[in-house]
């Protein structure tokens, strides 16, 4: 197809397919073909690093510039009579996606500032310890590094393995590192540079047990993997909703968990003195709410695409290309094979070549953009295809790899 589908028809497109159960749409290159029609791809390369920014098909862009427009054409006037109406109105219907209470969750810019909201707010004291991964994101890493020097809080490291057993692996990981001083766990739901999916309603059970609160990063796992956070049972839940949810730059949720509120100290102070509601949180001065209005957009596209549909689609095409690598000599996939441990993310290595230098040969020689991930047990190059990404690309990076392992 040549221009874009109207979201109209884009329903339509999706609505005519509705006798064919998630699995079966997902390996339909043709109809696909239609959804890759929706975005304005650079022809220069491409591009398997959809996990930074998941950038909008047209027909979200255009809503975005329609936002854009109104604002800007309104001025003050809007900002001072319905912003705060229409951001409500967004965040319930938010809640009701993510699965929780509307009064349980917050739109921010993005996943780092949900975060360090819960990390830095949090009431610590001298010998109070908190569990987290080397795995986890680097950001949130450096929140809980100042909080060591701050606050004199203890950072208990541990490093999840690429290809566990079972889920009890994890879960007693984590256990093992639990004292009478943890005060709380840092945990990824997807894990950012090897796309592992982490047993986190297991995590929160056995936290619970021991009297620990448990904080997700979910940057990765909104809008790609079916989940709700109500039955994760976590403390505090975090997400970009410009990965998956493909909004525009600047857009992310906190979700605290009801109760907690009162324990979180804002990081920006806010005219709301009760301390139980979550809005107190929330102050973050003027900001660009056409942002905020694309949100519903985005999120009347995702229930078009239908959350089943989207994960099964995501999933064949990573399992696509690392079926035909994975055993092969010299090319090493650091993310489990089983598919419920995964979703559209993987990560390849090749042996004898450098991370950055195998992110750059692959980009200069073969014209594919990814980024090098090389700590944490994780050596490889992250693979983000998105629903656009067609298996042919995909055949492309698999030649390509095979062609670098020959070459070394």
């Amino acid at each position: 197809m040549g221009t874009p589908l109207g979201i109209a028809s884009f329903a339509k497109a999706f609505e005519n397919k509705a006798i064919f159960t998630a699995n079966e749409l997902a390996t339909d290159e043709d109809f696909w073909g239609q959804i890759r029609a929706q975005y304005l791809l650079k022809p220069d390369y491409i591009n398997l690093e959809n996990g930074y920014y998941n950038f909008l098909p047209q027909p979200l862009l255009n809503k975005f510039i329609e936002h854009i427009k109104e604002v800007n054409l309104q001025g003050s006037y809007y900002m001072r009579t319905v912003q705060f109406e229409n951001k409500k109105k967004i965040t319930e219907r938010l809640a009701k996606l993510a699965g929780c209470s509307a009064d349980e969750l917050i739109i921010t810019r993005n996943t780092t500032e949900a975060l360090d909201l819960v990390i830095g707010g949090l009431d610590w004291k001298v010998g109070d310890e908190a569990i987290m991964a080397y795995q986890d994101y680097g950001a949130m890493l450096d929140m809980f590094e100042q909080v060591q020097d701050r606050y004199g809080v203890k950072r208990v490291m541990l490093s999840v393995p690429n290809h566990p057993e079972n889920d009890d692996e994890i879960v007693q990981l984590y256990a093992r590192a639990i004292t009478s001083k943890t005060k709380a766990i840092l945990v990824s739901h997807m894990i950012n540079i090897s796309g592992q999916i982490l047993p986190i309603k297991k995590i929160c059970e056995m936290a619970h047990a021991k009297g620990v609160q448990v904080i997700v990063d979910g940057a990765h796992a909104f809008a790609h993997i079916q989940f709700t956070i109500d039955d994760l049972g976590c403390d505090y839940y975090a997400a970009a909703l410009h990965k998956w949810l493909s909004t525009p730059l600047g857009a992310g949720m906190l979700y605290v968990r009801k109760g907690n509120a009162n324990k979180v100290w804002p990081l920006l102070a806010d005219g709301e003195k009760d301390k139980n509601k979550i809005n107190r949180l929330n102050h973050t001065g003027t900001h660009p709410v056409h942002t905020d209005l694309t949100i519903n957009d985005s999120i009347d596209y995702f229930e078009i695409i239908g959350a089943e549909r989207k994960e099964a689609r995501l999933r064949f095409l990573q399992n696509y290309w690392t079926e035909k690598v994975r055993h092969l000599p010299k090319i090493i996939v650091n993310t489990p094979a089983d598919p419920n441990r995964s979703c559209a993310i993987a990560n390849v290595g090749v042996e004898g070549i450098d991370p950055a230098e195998l992110a750059k040969r692959l980009l200069k020689e073969h014209q594919i953009f990814t980024v090098a991930i090389d700590y944490a047990n994780v050596r490889g190059c992250r693979i983000c295809p998105n629903l656009y990404t067609s298996t042919q690309e995909l055949d492309y990076l698999v030649k390509a790899l095979l062609q670098l392992s020959k070459n070394v």
